[in-house]
């Protein structure tokens, strides 16, 4: 729910982080007008009697925090309870993980393939609190892919149909097409495909290269149509190459990438959302022994390859935290984001999970459902702002630690935890 027309509010003696720079601005005042940021510099004259003003002490403000790879529905349920369990029911417990995700200072995701459309819409009309959402809808996978959670008499069968809780099945170009047309006319600000194997799933091995070019530029070509992108699920040199070469956007996760990979995606600008995965305390709990970890541990091998290679090609960088099936992961959001400082300055890791991360979303074009710039403290961007306890360009723990750490989150103009003592209570 955005803030009424009329509302003001005045930070006061913040230090700006903006979004694109990596360090902070001088001691400036900051003033929001309504769901947008008006001014920064000299305190207005005009205030309203009503005008909330907020004293930040030489504190930091910055723009909310981007996660631009999330599945909102599948964040806190176990994969058996997904697969088991009514739409209803995942629904219920995904305003759960909407909410608590603001309240890290989360105040934009991108979901990257789910049933996340009346999600969505509950956040945007005030029913339920959360941040905005750029879903994909139901990811698109061909038979025995990543995205092919059916059992396995159900493959046997050759029954499609459509899995409304982990993905939806198409083959050929023509099936291809008709499903990227469905989710788009459901509301899908993007396209989400699996071209290569992955952990979680049970069919496919983590080498496999899925879709034939064919059928990625059926997708490419069908969301083009709608001015939006495809994005893939791809680990592999091979998936990857074969992605980019028919006109993928982006590509998520990118793990086993190659240096002539990268080199191709230099070229043709393609970005890589890519996950700082360790084998650690964030790890998705997968089962000793069975085939997803096996899988699993091979792929994190490759993370700190990857971080070198587009660090050295200068990719187009994006990050998210992907979590998965585990309420304590999901509360560690905010500790994912901080583990890139392993490869990039405070300053930089900040950059990307706002200004990057806001370019990457503004790739939906027409199909972007919240018009206005976001990622950036600027006159005439959406107020999605946070008052830090301290400078995180220098700290970066502090974004671990959001219950403390973050005194004011705000999103579009409305303040939705305040505990610097103007008043507001936590929600």
């Amino acid at each position: 729910m955005p803030a009424l027309a009329g509302s003001v509010t005045v930070f006061t003696n913040v230090r700006v982080f903006d979004g694109k720079a990596t360090t902070l601005s001088p001691p400036t005042t900051v003033t929001v007008r309504g769901n947008s940021i008006a001014a920064i510099g000299e305190a207005p004259v005009d205030l309203p009697a009503d005008a909330r003003v907020i004293d930040g002490a030489g504190r930091t403000l910055m723009p909310g925090l981007i996660d631009a790879h999330t599945h909102m529905i599948y964040t806190l349920p176990s994969q058996s309870r997904i697969l088991t369990r009514d739409l209803g029911y995942l629904n219920v417990v995904a305003t759960r993980a909407a909410h608590e995700m603001l309240l890290r200072g989360f105040t934009s995701v991108r979901d990257t393939g789910g049933p996340v459309f009346g999600l969505k819409q509950a956040i945007d009309e005030g029913v339920v609190s959360g941040p905005r959402i750029w879903p994909s809808g139901l990811s698109i996978s061909q038979t025995g892919g990543h995205g092919d959670f059916r059992m396995p008499n159900e493959v046997a069968a050759d029954d499609h149909g459509h899995a409304e809780m982990l993905g939806a099945v198409a083959d050929s170009p023509e099936e291809v097409q008709q499903e990227v047309r469905r989710q788009l006319a459901l509301g899908a600000t993007q396209i989400k495909l699996m071209a290569g194997g992955g952990v979680a799933s049970p069919f496919d091995p983590l080498d496999v290269t899925q879709y034939s070019p064919a059928e990625l530029r059926a997708a490419v070509e069908a969301a083009a149509n709608w001015d939006t992108y495809v994005t893939v699920h791809a680990y592999t040199p091979g998936a990857i190459r074969q992605a980019v070469e028919a006109g993928v956007k982006s590509v998520e996760h990118g793990h086993l990438i190659d240096e002539p990979t990268a080199q191709l995606m230099a070229a043709k600008g393609t970005w890589i959302v890519l996950q700082a995965f360790f084998d650690d305390e964030d790890a998705v709990p997968f089962p000793a022994g069975s085939a997803s970890r096996a899988k699993q541990l091979e792929m994190i091998k490759g993370t700190d390859n990857a971080y070198g290679l587009v660090k050295k090609h200068r990719l187009k960088l994006a990050w998210g935290s992907d979590t998965l099936f585990d309420p304590k992961l999901a509360s560690r959001q905010g500790g994912q984001l901080a583990k890139l400082a392993t490869w990039f300055t405070p300053g930089e890791v900040l950059r990307i999970a706002t200004g990057q991360n806001a370019e990457l979303l503004a790739m939906s074009g027409k199909r972007n459902p919240y018009p206005g710039r976001i990622g950036v403290v600027e006159a005439g961007a959406l107020a999605d702002l946070i008052l830090v306890d301290g400078d995180p360009t220098r700290d970066l723990a502090l974004i671990t630690t959001p219950e403390t750490s973050f005194l004011v989150i705000m999103k579009d103009g409305r303040i939705v935890k305040d505990i610097t003592g103007n008043g507001l209570p936590v929600r």
